[in-house]
């Protein structure tokens, strides 16, 4: 099969496109305007185009690809804001709508906060569905891929062939609510993070080693070891604000390969039934 490509919008430091990578898609071009986060793309995809900014992007200087792929910014829809949705000057859906008009690619791929769907998600759905995509959407925890946070986040894929193949992996994709490892749940685990993990974090804090990390790590805290006394300071560590944000910004590579291989196996599934 022929490789399948993707441009990468808001591209952050590439939670995304390392999932997109790993599912065995190649990356075309990327598109991000933090200079930290330019700095670690430009690190680990040294070959990749790479914009600067969305507004100035377009059919005239991106490269067709199969996929167009973008966590577009959070701001005017998380819940700990003010929530303006389209009326928050931060909102950029309109300029990832107006790419995807342009270049049409035949996977379009969001991602954003679950606050996403009391401000913005019907009319992210009626503009892909007026440029004649079929859409469908998921809530993603990164816990229910192991991680050790909830992380929920909203996930809107859609395709220009209408296929019916799609929503016949929605049931794959729904399956990331309940977890992967033998039935135990997104929740089961969320709980269980809540339950070990404050006093785990106080003791790292105050650079004491506590019993759940030495039964996990052989004798020594295995969370935060880096933190001093002083919660929110770290001696040696360059850029701590700037890998903070990054992120905190960032998808996590797991759950973004697994949507991507969800389209993987369509786009298969489509070229050997041609």
């Amino acid at each position: 099969m022929t490789e399948i490509t993707f441009g990468s919008l808001f591209a952050g430091i590439g939670g995304l496109d390392l999932g997109f990578e790993r599912a065995g898609m190649v990356p075309k071009w990327q598109i991000e305007k933090d200079d930290y986060c330019l700095k670690v793309l430009e690190n680990h995809w040294p070959g990749v185009k790479r914009y600067r900014d969305v507004r100035e992007c377009g059919k005239h200087n991106l490269e067709p690809v199969d996929v167009a792929v973008g966590g577009f910014p959070c701001q005017p829809h998380s819940l700990s804001g003010k929530r303006k949705g389209a009326e928050d000057d931060r909102d950029l859906w309109p300029e990832y709508h107006r790419i995807v008009e342009q270049i049409r690619p035949d996977w379009v791929v969001g991602e954003n906060v679950v606050g996403i769907r009391t401000t913005i998600l019907d009319q992210v759905l009626s503009d892909l569905e007026d440029l004649d995509y079929t859409t469908t959407t998921f809530n993603i925890p990164a816990c229910a891929f192991d991680a050790w946070h909830q992380r929920q986040r909203i996930f809107i894929l859609a395709n220009a062939n209408e296929c019916q193949v799609l929503r016949d992996q929605q049931q794959g994709l729904q399956n990331a609510h309940t977890g992967r490892n033998g039935g135990q749940g997104a929740v089961a685990h969320t709980n269980r993070l809540r339950q070990s993990q404050p006093e785990r974090c106080i003791d790292a804090l105050r650079g004491r080693a506590c019993d759940g990390c030495q039964s996990r790590s052989g004798g020594r805290c295995s969370y935060w070891t880096i933190e001093p006394g002083v919660a929110r300071v770290v001696h040696g560590l360059p850029h701590r604000l700037d890998r903070n944000r990054a992120l905190s910004n960032a998808v996590v590579p797991q759950v973004a390969e697994f949507v991507a291989s969800a389209i993987v196996e369509v786009i298969r599934n489509m070229k050997e039934s041609e």
